[in-house]
C-alpha cells in the first residue's frame, strides 16, 4: 500500500537552503526556478532529516504557493 500521493503531479528538486521552522528552498529540476517548501506530515512526524544537497520529491501547491516535500530520494 502506497501512503504517498503519487496520483498527483510531483517534481524533483535539490535542496539549496535550509531555513528555520522546517522550511527549505528547493531548486526544481528541469526549471531554472526555486520554490519555498515545507516538510510533509509523515516526514515531520517520523523526523526525517533533510539536508542541503539532498534530492527530494516535491508536491507543488496548485495555487502557486509553497510546495510540500513528500519524499527524500
Amino acid at each position: 500500500m502506497d501512503t504517498h500521493n503519487t496520483d498527483k503531479e510531483t517534481v524533483r528538486g535539490v535542496v539549496t537552503e535550509a531555513l528555520p521552522n522546517t522550511l527549505f528552498r528547493v531548486a526544481i529540476e528541469g526549471d531554472d526556478s526555486e520554490t519555498l517548501t515545507y516538510l510533509g506530515g509523515k516526514m515531520r512526524k517520523n523526523r526525517i532529516r533533510v539536508l542541503v544537497g539532498d534530492t527530494v520529491e516535491v508536491l507543488p501547491d496548485p495555487y502557486g504557493g509553497r510546495g510540500r516535500i513528500i519524499r527524500r530520494l
